[in-house]
């Protein structure tokens, strides 16, 4: 779908409203709650250290150099109530999403469920089941209440990294930035969501989750971030803000769906999507390990000193 310039650029700036986008803006209001760091559970006092926070997964140090991995999503009550297979197929697929973004694997998830009665969550039960089966990753317990009087679904996960931990505090000016989406998809329903899972099989599902497992480990690099609601856009506004640096990225080194347009594009939610900075040696590596399992890879742009945000389209830049 081609755009002329003029409406191209009107499009991009229009993103700057987008309530997907300012809602990752306003992530500021948790920390004035629970602040930017703590510490270690008192009850283990030899792991004790530092937990940062802002990334989408709680890091948790552990003595023997490893990390345990702790995530929560809840889902908005109207995606419950239009579509409840799918919302909780997706409360699943998300967390594990937020677990491989951290360079780590998912070992259990469990649920927080509430609904009027039992026989309104059955659609609920079967998509969470139908994801946990796809991805390999247990349903082990959680709570529920079928005399609610509300419709609510909350999932927990729990996942492990090795010594190399993959982040969105880490990324330094000149590094390489790289977003790598699963194509081979296409939008489910009338939603913002690029739909690459429910079509795949479940063993490409899990050599998929582990890409970022591999790229932590061949230390390629440190930083990552799946992208979620808010799209690139949003999901780059983040962790922008937790590395406390900018970035210039270039729209016509982006790859997209033909049909759609970049307004919607930028600020969509890909099943399977990370943004990775590097250093620039790094690319090529990165981009083969994904292009050898059926991903795309595209090199925007990079990194910058100045916390900003510029977009490029042709000969034009925007400061987003």
């Amino acid at each position: 779908m081609k755009e002329c310039t003029e409406d191209m650029l009107a499009s991009i700036a229009s993103l700057r409203n987008h309530t997907d986008i300012t809602d990752k803006r306003t992530i500021q209001q948790t920390y004035k709650a629970i602040g930017n760091e703590t510490k270690s559970s008192v009850f283990f006092p030899d792991d004790n250290a530092t937990i940062l926070l802002g990334d989408d997964t709680a890091a948790i140090p552990q003595k023997d150099g490893s990390h345990l991995l702790l995530a929560a999503e809840g889902i908005v009550n109207h995606f419950l109530k239009s579509d409840p297979w799918f919302a909780g197929y997706s409360a699943v697929m998300v967390n594990i999403s937020d677990i491989c973004a951290m360079g780590g694997l998912p070992i259990a998830v469990t649920d927080t469920i509430y609904s009027f009665e039992a026989k309104d969550n059955e659609a609920i039960w079967e998509g969470m089941s139908a994801a946990s089966k796809a991805y390999g990753v247990p349903i082990v317990g959680g709570h529920s209440c079928y005399h609610s009087n509300i419709n609510a679904l909350s999932v927990s996960i729990l996942g492990k990294a090795t010594h190399n931990l993959l982040s969105s505090f880490d990324a330094q000016p000149n590094d390489a930035l790289l977003l790598a989406i699963d194509l081979k998809g296409s939008y489910y329903k009338e939603y913002p969501f690029w739909n690459a899972s429910t079509t795949t099989s479940s063993e490409k599902l899990q050599k998929m989750a582990q890409l970022p497992y591999e790229i932590a480990n061949n230390k390629w690099s440190k930083v990552a971030k799946d992208i979620s609601m808010g799209g690139i856009i949003g999901t780059l506004l983040m962790l922008l803000n937790t590395s406390k640096v900018g970035a210039e990225i270039n729209i016509e080194s982006i790859t997209k769906p033909e049909d759609t347009t970049w307004k919607k594009w930028l600020s969509s939610f890909p099943s399977y999507g990370f943004l990775f900075s590097c250093s620039p040696e790094h690319v090529k590596n990165i981009q083969s390990l994904f292009t050898e399992n059926g991903i795309n890879c595209d090199h925007i742009g990079s990194i910058n000193q100045q916390p900003d945000l510029f977009i490029n389209y042709k000969e034009h830049q925007l400061k987003f």
